[in-house]
């Protein structure tokens, strides 16, 4: 379980952005990746991600708000993410994790969301 004041003591909605855009530089340039993307600029997909990011460890819930109910599955299963999609997702996360050198009881917890998040979104084998 987290603790209930687990956003402020990340950062707040400042260390979430961060991620987020450190995350989708890394997409950006990732030829598997970016095709997943299909909006010309990914600042939409980059606030809707902060966004539930912030609402689900703590912060306000602008995201169910503006989006309803997350249905992470569901707003997925349009794409094709395999094994190889899964991992390119997961290192561009994990390198921008990493570049916010956060303390480990944050760093954990937020690594341990994340790799069952992109395993959970998988929807094709290999």
């Amino acid at each position: 379980m987290v603790s209930p004041d687990f956003f402020e003591r990340a950062g707040g909605e400042q260390t979430f952005r961060l991620l987020v855009q450190r995350f989708y530089d890394g997409v950006a340039a990732d030829p598997l990746l970016r095709p997943l993307y299909p909006e010309a600029d990914l600042e939409p997909a980059a606030d809707r991600l902060a966004l539930f990011l912030i609402q689900y460890w703590g912060g306000p819930s602008t995201y169910t708000a503006n989006r309803g109910h997350p249905r992470l599955r569901m707003r997925h299963a349009p794409f094709v993410i395999g094994e190889a999609e899964r991992d390119a997702w997961l290192r561009h996360m994990r390198d921008a994790l990493d570049s916010l050198q956060l303390p480990e009881d944050i760093r954990t917890p937020l690594w341990q969301y994340l790799t069952m998040a992109a395993e959970s979104m998988r929807n094709s084998i290999g």
